[in-house]
This record gives structure tokens, sequence and C-alpha cells, in this order.
């Protein structure tokens, strides 16, 4: 095996060498704890301070509305539950779509078990959530609605700023997941309307184990963790210091390289989602083509599974998959690309590749020029595949 080829980014990110050295002196020379009184630790904490200044400019927030969290799923965890539990007294209706992350589908799933009611909009075959739907399924004791910013399978973009809208109409929260989104699109929390906003550093190039959740001023919800006076009293526990530094950091080189980033990987996409449509027969693209992420492409192939296809990228190099990382020892196929209304036999056999402004088109063409072959291997000892051809002949 050559060249690592990474086209997993969707999953996890490399740690820019920037945002490592960035860390690095809160891991030595600077590893005070940032609630002591002492002047090392004084000075840890007011970098903690600019670190949530940097984040918050970013998303046009203010710094006391940016709460550190360890993740993207306990930023959602939290912003559903909190706010669900501090609002009973109005209502136990919740509304979320059927193409979200099951941290936010698990989330909705636990408060079902407490009594709660949750709907579950569909979508239509790109992955796109109806603004109208979603005003007939408010009602009266509706609480909240949480429909992510972009899916992290299929690249799709929701109108966020139309249902932010809606929602504020009818005075209900409005919680958007935006671990796909966030430093890889421009965001400004006030001119869509974004109630509560969730990210994760390793979606940028920060570490694993970081990330924030954004909750706009006067907006009811509860403590995530009692205990010490830490995250504004409404997340207790010591901070991660150096990876809250790092992700700082990894935001503010994303967003200044943002533009050519996203000319980087709009280029390798469209160039690799022409050529794969192109070469490959019985093969369609999964998601809108327009409306989606820079560096998403997401094409199922009929008649072959995509785990035989990961195996077989794999053993040239590249790291790929067939859906979301956090289900990928699922045997199940994808919920979202059921959702879009493809049968399990045609789920079953999506490729999703995300790139990144690392990735080379050499890396794109390689992946191109196996990639036909790949498929006509495996549907060759497809016996669907025989049938299939003879039937059509």
């Amino acid at each position: 095996m050559g060249k690592l080829i990474y086209m997993d980014n969707a999953a996890t990110t490399f740690v820019d060498k920037r945002v490592l050295d960035a860390m690095t002196p809160y891991l030595t020379d600077r590893c005070f704890n940032p609630s002591s009184i002492y002047d090392g630790a004084q000075d840890v904490h007011a970098d903690l301070d600019n670190a949530r200044a940097t984040i918050a400019k970013t998303l046009n927030a203010s710094d006391r509305e940016i709460y550190f969290t360890a993740c993207g799923t306990e930023s959602d965890n939290w912003a559903i539950k909190g706010v669900a539990h501090a609002n009973a007294d109005k209502g136990k209706h919740l509304i979320t779509s059927k193409i979200e992350h099951h941290a936010v589908l698990h989330s909705m799933a636990a408060l079902e078990k407490e009594g709660y009611e949750v709907t579950y909009l569909d979508v239509d075959e790109n992955g796109f959530v109806s603004v109208d739907a979603l005003d007939k399924a408010i009602r009266p004791d509706t609480v909240l609605v949480s429909i992510m910013y972009a899916n992290n399978e299929i690249g799709t973009i929701e109108p966020i700023k139309e249902i932010a809208e809606v929602c504020h109409k009818h005075n209900v929260y409005f919680h958007v997941d935006a671990v796909q989104a966030y430093a890889h699109l421009p965001i400004d929390v006030k001119e869509l309307g974004i109630d509560m906003l969730s990210a994760s550093g390793h979606k940028f190039n920060a570490m694993k184990g970081t990330g924030f959740l954004y909750i706009k001023k006067g907006t009811k919800i509860q403590n995530f963790m009692d205990g010490g006076a830490q995250e504004f009293k409404k997340r207790a526990g010591t901070e991660n210091v150096a990876g809250i530094i790092g992700m700082a950091k990894a935001t503010e080189i994303a967003h200044s390289e943002m533009k050519e980033r996203m000319e980087h990987e709009t280029k390798i996409r469209d160039y690799m989602i022409d050529r794969i449509l192109k070469e490959i027969p019985y093969s369609k693209l999964n998601g809108d083509r327009v409306k989606r992420l820079s560096n998403n492409l997401n094409i199922g192939f009929e008649f072959i599974e995509g785990e035989s296809m990961l195996l077989a990228l794999n053993d040239l190099g590249v790291c790929a998959s067939s859906g979301s990382a956090c289900t990928s020892g699922s045997l199940d196929p994808s919920h979202v690309l059921l959702a879009i209304g493809l049968p399990h036999e045609k789920a079953h056999g999506s490729l999703r590749l995300t790139v990144s402004h690392e990735t080379t088109m050499d890396d794109a063409k390689l992946v191109c020029d196996n990639l036909p072959k790949i498929v006509e291997r495996l549907r060759s000892m497809s016996p669907l595949y025989e049938d299939f051809v003879k039937k059509n002949k």
C-alpha cells in the first residue's frame, strides 16, 4: 500500500500542526487550573476567555453565549434535554427530522420515555425538510425544534433561516446541530435566527474531546452538570484547557482560509461526482447536487454492498465510509438513505467520500481511476446483477 488517501473527513479530521503547537504549552508550562487564584492560573483563565471570544466572533455571538463541551453529541444532548426539561410547564412536544444524527434522535427517544411527544418530519428525495410541513407540525405545546444545518451523510444544507422564522413565529426554540457545517460554512446566528447551535472540534482540525454549544441569551435551559462555577455555572468541571485553546486556534485558521478551502473542495468534489456518475452505470448521487457541503459526495451503486467497496478501497490506501462513523458497526442500512426514499438494497450500496483542503487532484484521480474497476469486479460476483443484465439484454 502506498500513500494514504484520506477521504473520511466527515468522521474526523487530522489535527492541524498549528493547532498542536498552540495546545502544547497548556500541556506543559501552562498546565494550571484556570480556577486557581495565583498569577499563572489567572493567565490561563484569561486565555480561555480569549478562546471563547474567538469562537463567539465567528458566529456573531457574544462571549457569554458560548459554552465549552466535550463534543457535538454532548452539545446536542444538553440543548435538547435541557430545553425540554426547563420548559416542560409550557409543553412536552418536540420536533425534529428523520435524518438527524443519532445524538439528536436518541436524545428525542430518551425524552419520549419520559412522556414527551416527538414529531419526526419527513424529508424529500434530496434530504430537505419542508418548511410548510414544519409550520403545520408546530402545536401550542411545542417547545423545541431541532434540525441539523447540513447532513453528515449526504451533505444536504437545510433552509435554516426559513426554519428559524417559522419557529419564532410560533415562539418555539430552534436548535441547530452544526457539527458538519461549523467552520466549513459561514454562520451568523443572529442573521439566521438560531437559538442554540452545536459544534465539535474534531470536525475542523482540532482534537477529539472538544466542542461547544451556543446558547442565545435568555434561552430557558437546565444546567448540564452541577458542581463548580465553570461555564457560567451551567457546566461544572475543570476545563479541557489545551483542547479549548486548540479548538479556538483551529476555528481561527478555518475561518481565515474558508473561501479558499471551499473553492478547492468544491472543485475536487465536482470532478469526482462527474467522473463517477459518467463512468459507472447504475450509480446515483445522494443528496442535493448544489445545496450540499463543499467536501461531501455520497453516491449509491446498485447491485453491490458498500462495505465491499470500502474494503477494496482500503487495499488501495483510501479511507472512506458508507455512512455515519457513529453507526459503522451496524449492519442496518443508513436511516438517512431510507428517509430520502431509497429501498434497503440500494441504501446498502452507498459510498461516502468527504475530502478536505488537503486532498489533491491526484488523490481524486486515483479514486476515480480505480472505482469503476472495483464496482465492475464486485458486480461480476452478484447474482442479482447477472439476472438484471440478462433481463435487459
